[in-house]
């Protein structure tokens, strides 16, 4: 029998590889992330109060504008397009969202008289401006012509797109360009009707020309 005693094998003490003459690995971390006010939870980011606080104050501004012949004036989000402030703040929900991207024509508006995609423009920018929607077309009971021609041609199918399209038929009546159809077509293009109900609203926009 060996004399030698066999060297048991000890796990050592938690923290003994680290150095007790300074701050840890993982204390250094997590302090130089509290330095910027960050601390890193389980996986998730979490911010100071102060950060989240100055990050959530977004910048806005007071804007007077007149929408279907009554002055508004609101305070939005500087980031705020006229269609959001539209739907969101005065509940003029005729104007649609579609595409969001001035792509499909369905929020078209016109402002000053001039048909714009109502998603692509700031409604900080539109001081003063005159603004008309589909809700503001008709007069009392008596529906704007176009609309009415609309009906008369059975213009549309699902509706979404039909208000921008109205507006879109008014301002391309305004701006005459309504000399054949084709040239009606060319001018409403980029007012997109999944439906495809285009020979009908060309031929209600040219019907509405027509009495002009």
């Amino acid at each position: 029998m060996s004399s030698e005693l066999s060297e048991s094998v000890v796990p050592p003490p938690a923290g003994a590889s680290e150095s007790t003459s300074g701050p840890s690995r993982r204390t250094f971390i997590a302090n130089s992330a509290a330095v910027g006010g960050v601390v890193v939870a389980g996986g998730t980011l979490l911010v100071g109060s102060e950060e989240a606080a100055a990050a959530g104050a977004a910048p806005s501004s007071r804007v007077s504008l007149t929408v279907n012949g009554t002055r508004r004036t609101v305070t939005v989000d500087n980031r705020t397009s006229l269609l959001d402030l539209l739907r969101e703040h005065l509940d003029l929900t005729g104007s649609k969202k579609g595409c969001n991207a001035g792509a499909c024509g369905a929020c078209t508006v016109l402002v000053d008289g001039q048909r714009v995609n109502a998603c692509l423009m700031l409604a900080v920018r539109l001081e003063g401006a005159e603004v008309t929607t589909i809700e503001g077309l008709a007069e009392g009971d008596e529906l704007h012509p176009l609309q009415q021609a609309f009906i008369g041609e059975d213009a549309f199918q699902c509706g979404y797109c039909t208000p921008g399209q109205i507006l879109s038929g008014v301002g391309c009546i305004q701006e005459g360009h309504t000399g054949s159809p084709e040239e009606i077509g060319e001018w409403m293009s980029g007012n997109i009707c999944r439906c495809g109900c285009y020979v009908k609203i060309v031929r209600a926009v040219e019907q509405t020309a027509g009495r002009k």
